[in-house]
């Protein structure tokens, strides 16, 4: 990245923001805002944690405004705090799992599972913000490739200083020496920190991103896809539902910890749960992690209406679904701006 300020070219917004002027710190950070909350979900695998992080972070920043000497860019500083805010929250809170890291697959549904409470769960995240393609020129990672979800959980797998230097560099393009300033350590130490950490991901994370196989499969083909779902779940269409999936498909609902594997297992939970077991469904597509998403709403008569139930964010190859991630809980849906209930239609009355 290599951005250096010069003082003849400083925004005048920093002085003022060094005397004190609160509003001209908060023009300094908003441009930067949404990538910089971005960076901090990567880091922890929560948008509640991430916004926690991000308002700290920013506080910090504006209470050690003063020692910002202007040697690096504005913004590589904000990373700077940023990270070590999120390394020390890591480190009080631990890593997020999801379904398929405590236990094998399910071969049968689990009807009337309980929520498993005291497992920190990773959390989708609301990408209608992030700009496309890469942060910065020497960045491998494109913006929204960086918040799918297979990338973001096998972070979870790396300490928190392999993780760190994985983002600085593979994501927004710092180099090694400006990663070791900002982890006070050495450059050998971020190189041999990215090469564990390369590995342990390339493990975890399909060679062909997402972002590749949505490009390839195209807008009106993912609309089919997304629309084929939501209508099956509807109407309780086993068939169309199938049709729609890979062989080797899995299905997981955080905070349940049954998840299922293959398509035998996967219709079995599909018909006898969603599909059969449940009162009604209405649902909104959207997007979460870079990835295709339908907001479920569940129907709920004595409401008189549809209330929040999970986001099912969507994992597509080719132009099949291979993996689908429900988040259950209405909590999830506040930061996507979706509604917070939904009408019965006339045809449910």
């Amino acid at each position: 990245m290599s951005e250096v300020s010069s003082a003849r070219t400083e925004d005048p917004d920093l002085a003022r923001a060094r005397d004190g002027d609160d509003a001209a710190f908060t023009r300094l950070v908003e441009p930067l805002r949404r990538e910089l909350h971005a960076h901090c979900y990567r880091m922890l695998g929560s948008t509640h944690d991430a916004d926690d992080a991000l308002q700290d972070a920013l506080l910090r920043a504006w209470r050690g405004l003063a020692r910002f000497e202007g040697r690096s860019s504005l913004r590589s500083w904000l990373y700077t705090v940023a990270t070590h805010t999120c390394l020390d929250t890591a480190e009080r809170r631990g890593r997020r799992a999801m379904p398929v890291d405590l236990g094998p697959a399910g071969e049968h549904a689990m009807v009337g599972e309980a929520p498993l409470t005291d497992v920190a769960w990773l959390g989708p995240y609301p990408d209608a913000g992030l700009a496309e393609g890469p942060a910065a020129p020497d960045a491998r990672y494109e913006q929204r490739e960086a918040v799918e979800l297979a990338f973001v959980a096998a972070l979870q797998h790396l300490p928190g200083n392999q993780r760190a230097a994985l983002l600085l560099f593979e994501v927004l393009g710092f180099s090694a020496a400006e990663i070791a300033t900002t982890m006070e350590t050495s450059v050998a130490s971020v190189n041999s920190a990215l090469q564990r950490a390369r590995r342990i991901v390339a493990e975890k994370v399909p060679s062909r991103s997402q972002q590749r196989t949505l490009r390839k499969v195209g807008d009106a083909r993912l609309r089919e896809i997304v629309a084929g779902y939501s209508s099956a779940l509807e109407s309780g269409d086993a068939d169309t539902l199938v049709a729609l999936l890979t062989e080797d498909v899995t299905w997981s609902m955080p905070p349940l910890t049954h998840w299922y594997h293959g398509l035998a297992a996967v219709t079995d939970f599909a018909v006898r749960v969603p599909l059969t077991g449940c009162p009604g469904w209405r649902n909104l597509p959207t997007s979460a992690n870079g990835q295709p998403t339908v907001a479920s709403y569940l129907r709920h008569d004595d409401l008189g209406g549809y209330l929040p139930w999970a986001l099912n964010v969507l994992t597509l190859r080719g132009d099949r679904i291979c993996e689908i991630t429900s988040f259950i809980g209405p909590d999830h849906f506040v930061p996507f701006g979706l509604p917070a209930s939904l009408p019965l239609r006339e045809r449910d009355t």
